[in-house]
């Protein structure tokens, strides 16, 4: 397959406050996904919701910079908006309505186009409503690309829970890959993290993704575990929120150069993933931030 990844979820402005005021930059996990692609030279095309705002506009202008093309929908009630702070690097979050009540437009008519996408990733979804679930399933119908899923649950965000859990594993059932962390699992089902990746691993046809921060992440197939700790590095931490979307950037870019059936080769996929987690950690802001060493291996 040789068309672009497809990311589908959250797209909205990071509201970033510290002693020192605040600052407002492009965001979301979907949009970070998008963008992290762009950064591995892997094409990408995102889809979501935005408002006809300034803030909209700034979105707009943001992924025209990292040439991402943007299926946009407009929502009733302008752009979303999350206000965060840190501690010690771990960011919290506040949401405002339209982020709190997003939706994105699925029609057959508008994605069509995506026909040729060789991943479909989804990353940060309202699961909660059975409608845009559904509609998402049709989607993956229309599609030969491989569906990728990384919830990102916000409690401030879910307003039915039971609903949520029971659309996530109805979609992982069509996916190739499910994307969860230790917060996730608490979160979703409060349980350790390994108790709910043996809820998804059969639901999954190529692995689950496992991560826990400081602790690394792991690929769980039906007959193999593969673990990386984070690269050590002697730099401050400086901001933590955008290593979990790093981390499904890099396992996309691998997933785009299987059919679905071969397995990449998850050791060095991990290496990778921890390397640019950690450069990224050690930077402002969500970017996803490429290590040296592996800038210099290409």
């Amino acid at each position: 397959m040789t068309g672009p990844i497809v990311v589908i979820g959250d797209v909205l402005i990071d509201e970033l406050v510290d002693g020192g005021g605040s600052t407002s930059v492009p965001g979301g996990s979907a949009l970070n996904v998008a963008v992290g692609l762009a950064v591995l030279g892997v094409p990408a095309v995102l889809v979501g919701m935005i408002g006809d705002d300034d803030d909209g506009r700034s979105i707009r202008t943001y992924l025209e910079t990292w040439a991402v093309p943007f299926v946009a929908t407009i929502g009733p009630f302008g752009t979303g908006r999350a206000t965060s702070g840190r501690k010690a690097g771990e960011p919290s979050y506040r949401f405002n309505r339209a982020s709190v009540e997003r939706r994105i437009n699925l029609d057959r008519a508008q994605m069509e186009q995506f026909g040729d996408a060789r991943v479909i990733a989804i990353s940060g979804f309202p699961f909660d409503r059975h409608d845009q679930v559904d509609q998402l399933l049709e989607l993956v119908g229309l599609s030969p690309g491989i569906l990728a899923i990384d919830p990102n649950p916000r409690a401030e965000l879910i307003t039915d829970l039971g609903a949520y859990r029971a659309n996530l594993e109805r979609l992982a059932a069509s996916a190739a890959l499910i994307k969860l962390s230790d917060e996730d699992a608490e979160l979703l089902y409060g349980q350790p993290l390994a108790d709910v990746i043996q809820r998804f691993l059969p639901l999954v046809s190529v692995a689950v993704l496992a991560t826990e921060g400081r602790n690394g992440a792991s690929l769980h197939a039906r007959d193999s575990i593969d673990a990386r700790q984070i690269m050590r590095d002697p730099r401050p931490i400086v901001d933590t929120m955008g290593a979990g979307d790093a981390t499904f950037a890099v396992t996309l870019a691998a997933l785009a150069d299987t059919d679905g059936t071969t397995r990449p080769d998850w050791p060095t996929v991990l290496e990778v993933a921890m390397s640019t987690a950690a450069e990224t950690i050690r930077h402002p802001g969500a970017l996803l931030r490429r290590h040296p060493n592996e800038n210099a291996g290409r």
